[in-house]
């Protein structure tokens, strides 16, 4: 039983309150159609059915517009149904691309000189919450898109120089480009207005060829149910789409385009040499690009349909394009077209107003409004049923065998098919934990209630593995992301405790932590062998930060003693506390679990302080800074000098508590201060927990003030860490000399002998 306010009165409440409140108590689903889309479907593990899995190579951006996807879709400014079976996005010809623009390019792991990277310039403009209304700015140049030239700049480009931009190539000059800009706004849940406005920034009238794409997401085509959708036409600018579980939509095209359709089913021959059948994915592109009239549906019957327009812009003009996507036919679609995107844009206003009246000025509010806005239309549609993609599809060839001990052959329960909220639909277009429980933060100040549906996502049993692990990310499940959940959740109750006057969710509080119990128990188990309370977990987010990859093998055997994962456990001791202590003020069986975690997170603090047989733990008391330590099969430690975040992260595992606190949970308060007098030599490891701050408050810290201060200091020096854009990640004293790891390898492979 939730503990939230009652619902306010809905008619009091200004229009995009009023829609999130509907969509909170299921009244009415305004999230149904939003902007789902992935920006690349291409280049992902859920497209690759390889030997050697590598997905880059076997899924490439060349076959993105003849391949039918397996398990989801891409396109520019697109949105979808929350199931992904219809959708919506936009296609671009300028008369000089070899291809037409229906996807945004970028670059491979391989072919960037800092990895994977999208090569297009496009920007989140607004959004709102519920998608009532959503804006995007794609620009797109006039001139030929330089695809060969960027893959061949950036391969000959090393790693210690800039990558080579879009917008390095010249392709912008003179204003030589379009600025295309599309909106979406909702008349209903099930009523879409779309509207693309092409400004043309440069001196010279230019032709563009604009095409809003409509097509169903294939489901038909693997052996499951081959039941297929249908778009048909069925008025000279009325399209209609059938499909068993969406029911039926109408799409009005303004302006009388051409409307053209094809299937969203691979182009076998054009790709493999098998005999030529029906009209496919590319039909499109081969329409307008290569100009073969033929290539579409002569009978205006598909999966995948186009309302085709061709305009020349004047030098500094524009031309606008309208559709409207809803579930019946309207005589006169287009008549408040106008009027109900204008009045979208006035509640998007309102709403953002009304957030941010204590922001200093309008630029504070103008950047914090377009991040939001990034949140917003990063969401995606997130599909993957790892049987089935281990296992292949009836209708498929079977996958290599190879597959059966490649990445994630241990998530079989995993299967997921929901809204998630994306680091990036381009260059990270799948869920990352951590990610997202960053993201969650931020996102429960616009909408608590999705920003708790994601934690709660990422716990539930077809997502969190059978042990307790929570999935990584979908390039291996079973890597260690930083454990910020609990945090995440904490900042999440409290900022919807305070919007909601005071009174918290605490159902999501407690739902969360159960659930939070198994992963701890996970860490303990998994990743702290030797019951030391020190811990290892891989790389955890700081890709390349160290002197040995920390995801794979250590080159002379043994384990790594890592600083950022002992304190990130600490940190999600303190968090898990505070969690259970909010708990106890109304349950006192929570007590009991505070007090756990109080214990856990002093063990913790003590293990970083003496560790190993000669006493070496992960604070250097030379060099004042906490280090990893190298610990060798014959019992050897080593720690790693290297100054990196990694030493930093000491300073996260912080918690405060309030006297009024402590005094609504007396059985705690006086646990606690029982074990502190009980084991002075563990209380002495952090904060003064016993010195009154303002107050009356207490802190638990890993860091004592004299630490503290010398961390702070490395930390905002500007020849260490300190840097015009925020701390750097490794200290810029090796940028003169290189830290260098050296181990004889008569003693490594005696070590390993050993071990």
């Amino acid at each position: 039983m939730t503990t939230t306010n009652p619902p306010p009165d809905r008619n009091h409440l200004p229009p995009e309150a009023r829609r999130l409140q509907e969509q909170t108590d299921e009244s009415a689903d305004w999230r149904l159609w939003g902007p789902y889309l992935s920006e690349r479907q291409w280049g992902t593990v859920r497209e690759d059915y390889s030997a050697d899995g590598k997905a880059w190579e076997y899924f490439p951006y060349e076959h993105a517009h003849r391949r039918a996807y397996r398990w989801g879709e891409d396109g520019i400014a697109g949105i979808s149904d929350s199931a992904q079976y219809l959708c919506v996005g936009l296609a671009l010809w300028n008369e000089h691309d070899p291809t037409l623009k229906e996807r945004l390019f970028g670059l491979s792991n391989a072919q960037g000189n800092h990895g994977e990277d999208v090569k297009e310039l496009y920007y989140y403009l607004d959004a709102t919450p519920t998608h009532s209304y959503l804006k995007m700015l794609y620009k797109y140049p006039q001139a030929e898109f330089p695809y060969t030239r960027l893959r061949a700049e950036n391969q000959t480009r090393g790693r210690d120089v800039p990558e080579f931009e879009l917008i390095d190539t010249g392709i912008f000059d003179d204003n030589r480009y379009f600025d295309i800009v599309v909106e979406y706004a909702k008349a209903d849940t099930d009523d879409l207005l779309m509207k693309i406005t092409v400004h043309n920034r440069g001196t010279q009238p230019a032709p563009l060829h604009v095409l809003p794409q409509l097509w169903f997401r294939n489901t038909w085509s693997w052996g499951y149910d081959a039941t297929k959708p249908q778009a048909a036409k069925i008025g000279a600018q009325l399209i209609e789409f059938q499909h068993a579980q969406l029911g039926k939509y109408y799409c009005h095209c303004d302006a009388a385009p051409t409307l053209l359709f094809c299937d969203n089913e691979t182009n076998l021959h054009r790709l493999y040499g098998d005999p030529a059948a029906g009209y496919c994915k590319d039909a499109f592109h081969d329409y307008v690009v290569q100009g073969q009239r033929d290539a579409v549906n002569p009978a205006h019957t598909g999966t995948k349909a186009a309302a085709h327009y061709r305009v020349v812009v004047d030098a500094h003009g524009h031309a606008e394009f309208r559709l409207r996507l809803t579930k019946s036919k309207n005589s006169a679609p287009f008549d408040d077209f106008a009027t109900i995107v204008q009045q979208r844009q006035i509640e998007a206003d309102e709403f953002y107003n009304a957030l941010q009246a204590k922001l200093p000025d309008d630029e504070a509010k103008r950047i914090q409004r377009q991040a939001f806005a990034g949140l917003i239309w990063n969401k995606q549609f997130y599909y993957f049923d790892i049987p089935q993609w281990l296992n292949g599809d009836p209708a498929t060839p079977p996958p290599p065998p190879e597959r059966r001990q490649g990445r994630n052959r241990d998530w079989q329960h995993l299967n997921n098919a929901d809204i998630i909220s994306m680091p990036d639909k381009w260059e990270y277009p799948w869920y990352a934990a951590w990610d997202l429980a960053f993201h969650c933060v931020p996102l429960a100040l616009i909408d608590p209630a999705f920003a708790k549906n994601q934690l709660i996502l990422m716990l539930r049993e077809w997502y969190m593995h059978p042990n307790g692990q929570m999935p990584a990310y979908e390039w291996s499940f079973g890597d260690a992301n930083p454990p910020v959940h609990a945090w995440a959740a904490w900042e999440v109750y409290k900022l919807d405790r305070d919007a909601n006057g005071g009174a918290g969710d605490r159902a999501f509080l407690e739902r969360v932590l159960h659930k939070l119990l198994l992963n701890f128990t996970w860490w303990v188990n998994r990743k702290d062998p030797e019951d030391r309370n020190i811990f290892q977990g891989g790389f955890l987010g700081l890709d390349n930060i160290g002197v040995f990859d920390r995801s794979a093998p250590l080159p002379a055997g043994g384990s790594l003693n890592q600083t950022d994962a002992t304190s990130w456990m600490a940190m999600y001791c303190l968090n898990l506390m505070r969690i259970a202590l909010e708990l106890a003020v109304h349950h006192s069986v929570y007590e009991d679990i505070a007090t756990k975690f109080f214990e856990h997170f002093l063990y913790i603090a003590k293990a970083m302080n003496n560790i190993g047989d000669q006493g070496i733990g992960l604070w250097n008391d030379a060099d004042q800074f906490f280090y990893d330590v190298l610990r060798l099969p014959g019992g050897k430690t080593i720690p790693l000098k290297v100054r990196s975040m990694v030493g930093l992260i000491p300073l996260f595992a912080v918690q405060i508590l309030e006297p009024d606190l402590l005094n609504r949970v007396p059985d705690f308060k006086r646990r606690l201060q029982w074990f502190l007098n009980y084991r002075p030599d563990l209380a002495g490891l952090v904060s003064h927990w016993n010195v009154p701050g303002v107050g009356e408050r207490k802190l638990l810290s890993l860091l004592r003030g004299h630490r503290m201060k010398k961390l702070l200091l490395r930390m905002l020096d500007e020849t260490e860490f300190l840097s015009d854009y925020g701390v750097r990640s490794l200290s810029k004293s090796y940028a003169a000399a290189p830290y260098t790891f050296r181990i004889r390898r008569a003693y490594a492979e005696r070590c390993l002998s050993a071990g």
